[in-house]
């Protein structure tokens, strides 16, 4: 019975993320800004600690996922470059001695999206709010729960709507 049990421990730590294990949380941009009446509802209910620091989250809360987000994850946690690509990189900046524009309306602009149509809502599922595990970056909890309107109390209403729900799956009754 005990090598069941520690098998399928095994098991589950070879699948990545769990709901249990999430701790702290950042929640991403939502739109209406549900995702200011999900951190008061969290918080208050004690349910996870909300960081305010992307990189000190465990998971992540969205109501978007696929590429635009992956970018966005990709912003926050950058792959490490290798020492070659940063020792070439130091060269090229020295070896560039080329005017800088005096006006700063010709230089390159710097929050500039490499693909605009990622920033896009045309066609995005409403209602539907995912955690993400930040290590694994897999989806350890999700729901649909579109908002019945856009007044604040709708939104306070859903965001309860959430939490509760999250409530009862970190919490699941033993039969």
């Amino acid at each position: 019975m005990t090598r069941l049990l520690v098998l399928l421990s095994c098991c589950g730590a070879l699948w990545g993320a769990d709901l249990a294990d999430v701790h702290t949380v950042y929640i991403m941009p939502m739109t209406r800004g549900l995702d200011q009446y999900l951190a008061n509802r969290l918080t208050n209910q004690h349910i996870f600690d909300v960081v305010t620091d992307p990189k000190l989250a465990d998971a992540f809360f969205t109501d978007r996922i696929g590429e635009n987000f992956q970018t966005q994850l990709d912003n926050i946690f950058p792959a490490p470059k290798p020492a070659e690509e940063k020792s070439e990189e130091k060269k090229e900046a020295k070896s560039d001695d080329s005017p800088v524009p005096s006006n700063p309306m010709l230089q390159e602009t710097v929050n500039r999206l490499d693909n605009p149509a990622l920033a896009s809502t045309f066609g995005r599922g409403k209602g539907n709010v995912f955690l993400v595990d930040a290590k694994s970056r897999q989806v350890v909890w999700s729901t649909f729960d579109p908002s019945k309107g856009t007044l604040n109390h709708d939104l306070d209403h859903t965001a309860s709507d959430i939490v509760t729900r999250l409530k009862k799956d970190l919490n699941p009754k033993k039969k």
